[in-house]
């Protein structure tokens, strides 16, 4: 009496099934239907959505200018020399 745990079969998924087939489709007739009667709404807003989305991408983009790490340049004594300065130049107040 031994049992084959081998052919063990899982219930398929939600999104192959079709009920969500038919939520898909219902989805996009609502969709297109909502876009259609309120077209009007939706371009007679770009333009605020167009000043929201500057600051956005200010803070998104920037991360708060004031978090650890990220673009910050510290000199914290470790030796390391940035990126924009090459090695043969010297920089204001010292000696040639």
């Amino acid at each position: 009496m031994t049992r084959d745990h081998g052919q063990h079969q899982e219930p398929p998924s939600f999104w192959r099934s079709r009920y969500a087939i038919g939520l898909i489709v219902i989805g996009a007739v609502a969709g297109y239907f909502l876009l259609t009667e309120h077209l009007a709404h939706v371009v007679g807003a770009l333009p605020f959505l167009l000043l929201l989305a500057c600051p956005l991408m200010h803070v998104f983009m920037h991360h708060g200018h004031g978090g650890h790490g990220g673009h910050g340049h510290h000199d914290h004594g470790s030796g390391h020399q940035d990126a924009a300065e090459k090695p043969d130049q010297t920089k204001r107040g010292d000696s040639p």
